[in-house]
């Protein structure tokens, strides 16, 4: 199968290259998927587990994503839930080769039924995005209606699921950004916006959650707008500051079929909107990954047709 892969830690994107790789065989209770398409973080280029496996052993090559949507082909040992032919889509395990190949073994529990109706390419664009703004705001974050939601990055990938998920669930939402993203940010739902650049963090006053895409200055003067018992809830920790009488989360989103299934239920009634900047071949991926300007969105690889 066709697939890419990553060898040397410190070429970061430069050093992936498209190879031909063995078709993998499921493990007990996990399933193959043709992929049909994947998403990719190029953070996870960073990541001790894109490297090593659970034990600190070398795994290179390896093949990285771990965004994926497409068809189950094959069952392992002892599988339940899932059958041979059924769309599917999910978020894959750190430490395990990833989603930028043709097909991939991954344990059935990580996946979740696609819709019909929801396009492959739509589907891999979910599980990062949805599931680390679904876990940041109602699972750590405990949001409740009526409260103040600072959402960071509201643009982003992230950031507009958040601002999203966050105004559905009855939050008053302030998003941040560049300049060049207010509207972007207020279309997807942001109630008003704050330009880091040019504007001062410190004027939206008090917030009861502060969903933090960007860490740094901006996450340690954020700390300091928590009111009460509220939370700032990061995704690029460790936090370094916290507020005065609430509570600094940081965390590693992680599957969950439930939290999917609510997910793309709300794409399918128009609720939610994903957020895709580009979308390529696997033969086009390494080219897209390494772009000579800056690309608004998520970049999703469409592996089959």
């Amino acid at each position: 199968m066709k697939a890419i892969t990553v060898t040397d830690q410190t070429a970061g994107t430069a050093g992936m290259r498209l190879v031909e790789r063995p078709e993998p065989s499921p493990a007990i209770n996990d399933v193959v998927v043709a992929v049909h398409a994947s998403g990719f973080v190029p953070t996870e280029l960073t990541w001790p587990s894109t490297w090593t496996d659970r034990d600190d052993r070398d795994r290179t090559p390896t093949i990285p994503g771990h965004e994926l949507a497409g068809v189950v082909t094959a069952l392992g040992y002892g599988t339940t839930g899932l059958s041979v032919g059924q769309r599917v889509f999910g978020l894959t395990d750190w430490y395990r080769d990833g989603t930028l190949a043709e097909s991939i073994a991954v344990e059935a529990r990580n996946l979740a039924p696609l819709p019909g109706d929801v396009d492959f390419t739509i589907g891999a664009s979910l599980p990062i995005s949805g599931l680390t703004a679904w876990q940041g705001l109602f699972v750590l974050g405990r949001l409740q209606a009526g409260q103040c939601v600072l959402a960071h990055g509201a643009a982003g990938a992230v950031g507009s699921m958040a601002t999203q998920l966050a105004r559905e669930a009855g939050a008053y939402v302030v998003g941040t950004g560049r300049a060049a993203d207010r509207q972007k940010a207020l279309d997807f739902g942001a109630h008003e916006f704050i330009d880091l650049e040019n504007d001062v963090l410190e004027d939206v006053g008090g917030v009861d959650l502060v969903f933090d895409t960007i860490g740094g200055d901006i996450g340690k003067r954020s700390a300091n707008l928590v009111r009460g018992e509220g939370a700032l809830v990061s995704i690029v920790g460790p936090v370094e500051a916290r507020p005065k009488d609430g509570v600094a989360i940081d965390f590693v989103v992680g599957s969950d079929r439930a939290q999917l299934t609510e997910i793309v239920q709300r794409v399918r009634d128009g609720r939610l909107r994903t957020n895709i900047g580009t979308i390529a071949s696997l033969d086009e991926a390494v080219a897209v990954f390494n772009p000579t300007r800056r690309i608004s969105g998520k970049t999703i690889i469409r592996v089959r047709d």
